[in-house]
């Protein structure tokens, strides 16, 4: 393959990764109006929410693979332990303190909070000697401004809130780039549905620890509110998460964070459109401060003929 033939290639692909990462984005900010629902409406706790959507999740998941591709399903012994990390303090860490902060923070706080996450992770790489691209640094602090104008306002749980739920809600962000980065070193030795299957399944195992699932059964839930969870489980979980992997396989670990902050974005304008909630003027330039963030974003990287040309 001729140089030029291989940077056509490489370009095509982390623009595939790009809209891989925003059809992500889509999907969790729209299932966020159904999640809100089945929180506020249904009175669902929402760590019976996770859980029922992580179980859901792995076992269409698993039903896949044992019919279209057994071989997915082994793993190295090895390896069995960077997944068990990646469930435990990724998938079900991830999922439990940002929950836990809408609870005790508000959502704008939490999601304010979570999405500090791309600025950790150009820390980190900074840290381990690779230079960010000015392009790369103003998608951040403009991602970061843009969330800020999105969910602005403070709501008023975050005022009767303990400095341990602070922590929590900071930690968050800690826990979501370690995520996206654990994730991104996993992937380069095992196929996205490999990595989906054990970490869901691993989070799944420890949130039944949390609420068994008798408890859940026990409630009587009524089949309309088992479709939602249904309807949570692939479109909130399975589907966004394996579109998310895909682009993250293509792009650097920074560029998808940054592409991650559109969320917030769609989940507003969802509201907007089917909930009927207000969408003001700071919003809609925070939404075009995060749009902008992530063509920034996409230009923060250094061209592949560049680097292919440095290697040489």
């Amino acid at each position: 393959m001729t140089l030029a033939a291989s940077t056509a290639s490489s370009s095509s692909q982390q623009a595939l990764g790009r809209w891989l990462v925003f059809l992500a984005t889509v999907f969790w900010g729209t299932t966020a109006t159904l999640a809100r629902s089945v929180f506020r409406d249904q009175g669902v706790p929402a760590q019976t929410v996770v859980e029922l959507r992580l179980t859901i999740a792995a076992s269409l998941l698993l039903a896949w693979l044992l019919v279209r591709n057994r071989a997915a399903l082994r793993v190295a012994r090895a390896d069995l332990r960077r997944l068990l990390l990646l469930g435990l303090f990724g998938v079900a860490a991830v999922q439990g303190t940002y929950y836990y902060s809408i609870s005790r923070l508000g959502v704008g706080l939490a999601i304010l909070l979570q999405y500090v996450a791309p600025s950790l992770i150009v820390l980190w790489e900074m840290a381990r000697g690779k230079r960010p691209s000015p392009a790369t640094i103003s998608a951040v602090l403009m991602a970061l401004a843009g969330t800020a104008l999105l969910v602005r306002g403070v709501d008023t749980v975050s005022m009767h809130a303990t400095p341990f739920d602070w922590i929590v809600g900071a930690s968050s962000a800690f826990i979501f780039a370690f995520y996206v980065l654990a994730s991104k070193r996993v992937m380069a030795r095992h196929e996205p549905e490999t990595v989906l299957l054990y970490t869901f399944a691993i989070a799944a195992l420890f949130w039944a620890c949390v609420t068994p699932p008798w408890r859940i059964l026990a409630a009587h839930y009524p089949a309309s509110l088992w479709w939602k969870f249904a309807l949570l489980g692939v479109f909130s979980t399975l589907v966004p998460f394996r579109c998310f992997y895909a682009g993250l396989k293509r792009l650097p670990a920074a560029e998808a964070g940054i592409l991650a902050t559109a969320e917030p974005v769609v989940a507003i304008v969802s509201a907007y459109v089917f909930l009927g909630e207000s969408l003001g003027p700071w919003q809609l330039a925070g939404a075009g401060m995060v749009i902008v963030a992530a063509i920034l974003a996409s230009r923060g990287q250094p061209d592949v003929g560049e680097r292919i040309a440095e290697r040489g």
